[in-house]
């Protein structure tokens, strides 16, 4: 039963997750797909942990920054896919009340932490190429630890007071969610009562979260560029430019994915353009980023061929 009476009220007490699709042959090809990218997620980035911890001339504030978010995808993968995983396998993709809003709750913690992340990267390339004399001294161990600190604590705030506002919902009507997981939107959708208020916060947080991490990791980018077109030699840009060019790739896969997953209006197809780049900066991004920094990262490459 995915509804129960209560004071002459319907009340939804599991949801649907519509996902892809069904049918015992795609569901069969889904979970191998999503199996193997789920592996492929949590050993490469469980490989650049390893790297960055245990290689002595990785101990750089870039690569303290890097395993954080090696961490951090291994936990944004661990928060959607294992559930896809045993949809796909069991045919059950039903998942309780409780259960969907603490799935929103880590995806969204993890996704503003994800962007507070990457606009601290992006400061600490910042300083390394437009400010180089002065980097040692600002960039020290104690700024590392306080901007990756701050980068989860806010992340885990942020969400906080959403995930609560929409808990105290009412879903007493369909209870079909037009996804592959838990969202904000798709969940508010399917609320019987006033969504105004909800509907509302979670534009103000996710313009929180995301607009000035993003405007912080676009400036920091202008001036890095404006600075690496000014070097005279040719090889010296290639040099300054390297240093910082796998952290625009992600950071442009990233915000490109969630822009587009949350500007583009909801179309009721079977593969919505929202489902389809939400599958990007949630399943591809945490999948390509190892791949990214060790095929790009020449220290990295270095730390590869000593193990």
């Amino acid at each position: 039963m995915t509804r129960q009476e209560w004071k002459n009220k319907t009340v939804v007490t599991e949801f649907i997750l519509l996902g892809f699709g069904n049918g015992l042959g795609r569901d069969s090809l889904l979970f191998l797909v999503f199996l193997s990218v789920y592996v492929a997620t949590v050993t490469g980035n469980t490989f650049i942990i390893v790297l960055v911890v245990t290689d002595k001339h990785l101990h750089t504030p870039m690569y303290f920054f890097l395993g954080n978010l090696a961490c951090l995808e291994i936990c944004y993968s661990s928060d959607i896919l294992p559930r896809m995983l045993l949809g796909y396998l069991g045919g059950d993709s039903s998942i309780s009340v409780g259960g969907c809003l603490t799935q929103y709750y880590f995806f969204g913690c993890l996704a503003a932490a994800e962007c507070y992340l990457l606009a601290a990267m992006a400061y600490d390339r910042y300083l390394a190429v437009c400010k180089p004399l002065h980097y040692p001294f600002r960039m020290n161990s104690k700024l590392c630890l306080q901007l990756g600190a701050a980068s989860w604590v806010s992340g885990f705030l942020s969400n906080s007071i959403l995930t609560s506002l929409i808990s105290r919902l009412d879903f007493c009507g369909p209870n079909e969610i037009e996804h592959f997981f838990c969202d904000s939107f798709p969940l508010i959708k399917l609320s019987c009562g006033d969504t105004h208020m909800a509907g509302l916060v979670t534009s103000v947080v996710a313009g929180v979260c995301s607009l000035p991490p993003f405007l912080l990791t676009f400036s920091s980018y202008l001036y890095i560029i404006i600075t690496v077109m000014r070097i005279p030699s040719a090889a010296g840009r290639r040099k300054a430019f390297s240093t910082c060019s796998s952290h625009l790739i992600v950071v442009t896969l990233f915000y490109w994915s969630i822009l587009t997953a949350y500007v583009i209006p909801h179309r009721d197809a079977q593969m919505s353009p929202n489902k389809f780049t939400s599958v990007f900066y949630t399943i591809l991004t945490p999948l390509v980023n190892p791949l990214i920094y060790s095929l790009r990262n020449k220290e990295v490459k270095e730390a590869l061929r000593k193990q």
